[in-house]
């Protein structure tokens, strides 16, 4: 996946939409729904894009959604590819350097998870303050165009801390104006902080798997974001990520994980998560 064919995606994208975006979001299984709430928005099903890949998993709608969030410009990836579908890490990066190539500046990538802390329950949120990169392999390995980025680029500050920043204060008002409007019972925190950790799939982790994990730091699992975090890093973007706690991780609870699960709790966190999203394209574009 060379420059010239993210070039070529990226105006292909132009061609369809040609208004300047500086926002991109991916939504992760279960959480779509987002991308249905853009004004003026326009659809393309990735097959139509040059150099995409197609995405074969449920709960992922497989197509570029661009319009406006409350007057603000953006482009959302309705479902990813994964590195367990059998694509190459070149492919499962790719709309991030087709991204780049389009002017994105900010990234807010989204993911469902399972959770490796009993504080944080099925259906609560996850702020991504680092990660581990478990799948065995980096998206950067092979030849380098510096026209993308660096040969060693520096991952010190992955997920930027501005837009952590932003993320901790809007979550924090809308815990608030849910609470005053009697949609919770308490101003909870809406947001956990923790590291997410990216495993190569498709098998969930075994107890004895998400135990060593734990030892090395990770709060969160899952099998995505990490190689698009890095990809978006490389081309200088900013970087937010948010993980939806959609299960308890293996030998957690004693209880067997299935994907249905994931996306029935994607599915009854979504309303909050929406408004959380908008909130933040609409401060990351002051």
């Amino acid at each position: 996946m060379t420059y010239e064919n993210a070039a070529e995606a990226a105006e292909f994208i132009r061609s369809r939409y040609s208004a300047q975006v500086r926002t991109a979001l991916v939504l992760g299984s279960g959480l779509g729904a987002f991308a249905d709430e853009l004004e003026n928005a326009v659809s393309i099903p990735y097959e139509e894009i040059p150099h995409f890949a197609r995405s074969t998993v449920e709960g992922h709608a497989g197509k570029l959604v661009l319009g406006e969030v409350a007057g603000v410009r953006v482009a959302v990836q309705q479902g990813r590819f994964h590195y367990y579908e059998g694509y190459e890490m070149e492919q499962v990066m790719f709309p991030m350097r087709a991204f780049g190539r389009l002017g994105v500046e900010n990234v807010i990538l989204t993911n469902a998870a399972g959770s490796l802390e009993p504080e944080y329950p099925p259906g609560s949120l996850m702020l991504i303050t680092d990660h581990l990169n478990c799948m065995g392999v980096n998206p950067l390995r092979g030849p380098n165009d510096v026209r993308f980025g660096p040969r060693f680029p520096d991952m010190t500050h992955v997920y930027d801390r501005g837009l952590q920043h932003l993320a901790d204060e809007e979550a924090t008002a809308l815990a608030h104006e849910r609470f005053e409007k009697g949609l919770d019972e308490t101003k909870r925190d809406l947001l956990h902080r923790g590291v997410y950790c990216a495993l190569s799939g498709p098998t969930y982790e075994t107890p004895s798997e998400v135990r060593m994990y734990r030892q090395l730091g990770a709060n969160a699992v899952g099998m995505s974001t990490v190689p698009e975090a890095i990809a978006a890093r490389h081309q200088g973007m900013k970087v937010l990520g948010i993980s939806c706690i959609t299960n308890f991780a293996a030998g957690m609870t004693g209880e067997s994980i299935d994907h249905e699960e994931v996306m029935e709790t994607g599915a009854r966190v979504a309303e909050v998560f929406k408004q959380l999203l908008r909130r933040m394209v609409e401060r990351i574009s002051l």
